[in-house]
């Protein structure tokens, strides 16, 4: 038997008076998910307990049965990972965002989801600016990129704020902070960094260009997540089935490869909805070929959720569902079984990750039916799979 988990990254959300009160998902015009639906069963699952953050690494690592409280790093070592990046005891890696303020406001978390040029020739200028023998930025997807501090003084014992969480807000309110005296000098330094490239990144080329251009400027960075190196148990030791993931954004391939599994960043793969699916669901239909197990991921309807754009949003459901969903359904036959879920909700209302367990869906020719003919958050909520404890899904998963 083979396994294939469709991750629609922050599909899930909260009825919308707009849309009577139905949820994005409801109303998306999505035959493959119905179909999926008619053929297997619900469930919900939580995926971010308490103490963890609100984030795409706590999420999936949680998805696939990684127990938090022995295995959670922070998101910047796992960037780093897929970026081939080899921490150093004495290194901590952080997620680093290319951010948009204006008067004083955290105004966009992705700078205006930023083109890869750009981000590309800012990172370049920030290593210019500030890269030295404890500084060192590192390129990734768009505005998603990766700081390294090198030296003993620095630790991961910070308290932070998420960019995609706080937008609108005044950035000087939610700049990282210290509980304990060991983050104190890592705080003032990171600060004093943020503070800086808000005056260096005014004369970037880069931002003149995409000022001139009519579109934002990424003029302030924002690290976030820290973390040292990692130790993961395999997945093939923990499941004994070979993986792969495929994606387009570094969290995904680098909990990938932190675990030993194959990871697969198809040509034109974006993070956004101008990805191409098509590449993506070829590359999951040929991982399977020498896999037991793919995980196929799609940032697309994550980042529609946190901009805010509800029509957006829906369209990138209707485009998970037709140019992923339904192009594999064509191509696999019943001894694929089948799951889809989002890793965590992001209401559009809230422009954020929520703690709300996620509508689980498993399909395939073993699955006993619940009788649901349609794939949403409130067919899950009483869906015959019930409420899966944390850390269980794959367990379940693999029962069939």
């Amino acid at each position: 038997m083979k396994y294939l988990v469709f991750l629609a990254d922050g599909m899930a959300d909260e009825p919308i008076p707009e849309l009577g009160n139905k949820t994005p998902l409801e109303v998306a015009n999505t035959p493959g998910l119905e179909s999926l639906a008619k053929k297997g069963a619900q469930g919900t699952l939580l995926t971010i307990p308490e103490p963890f953050p609100t984030s795409s690494d706590a999420a999936n690592l949680s998805v696939l049965g990684y127990d938090l409280a022995k295995s959670y790093c922070g998101r910047g070592p796992i960037e780093a990972a897929s970026k081939g990046i080899e921490l150093k005891e004495d290194e901590i890696a952080f997620r680093c965002n290319l951010i948009t303020i204006n008067d004083g406001i955290l105004e966009d978390y992705a700078a205006g989801q930023i083109d890869q040029k750009s981000a590309d020739d800012l990172i370049d200028f920030l290593n210019v600016e500030f890269g030295n023998s404890k500084i060192k930025f590192y390129p990734g997807v768009g505005f998603r990129n990766i700081l390294v501090l090198k030296g003993e003084e620095f630790s991961d014992k910070i308290e932070y704020y998420k960019p995609d969480s706080n937008q609108g807000k005044k950035w000087r309110d939610v700049l990282p902070y210290a509980k304990e005296k060991e983050g104190e000098e890592t705080v003032r330094f990171i600060n004093a960094l943020i503070e800086e490239s808000a005056e260096i990144l005014k004369n970037a080329p880069a931002n003149k260009n995409l000022l001139n251009n009519g579109k934002k400027p990424a003029n302030c960075i924002w690290p976030w997540s820290p973390g040292k190196k990692p130790h993961f148990e395999s997945f093939e030791n923990k499941y004994n089935k070979k993986g792969a993931v495929v994606s387009a954004v570094d969290v995904i391939l680098g909990i990938g490869k932190l675990t030993g599994m194959q990871a697969i960043k198809p040509d034109g793969a974006t993070g956004f909805i101008d990805t191409n699916y098509e590449n993506k669901a070829q590359a999951a239909l040929d991982a399977l070929k020498s896999n037991d197990f793919v995980y196929l991921h799609l940032e697309a309807i994550d980042e529609c959720s946190h901009i805010g754009d509800l029509d957006l949003k829906i369209k990138a459901i209707e485009q998970f569902d037709k140019r992923l969903v339904n192009l594999i359904l064509r191509r696999v036959d019943d001894e694929v079984t089948i799951g889809v879920l989002p890793d965590h909700p992001v209401p559009i209302k809230l422009r954020k990750h929520t703690r709300t367990p996620v509508p689980v869906l498993i399909s395939g020719a073993n699955v006993p039916k619940d009788g649901n003919i349609e794939y949403s958050e409130k067919t899950a909520a009483g869906g015959g799979l019930g409420h899966l404890d944390k850390y269980t899904f794959l367990d379940t998963l693999f029962r069939y």
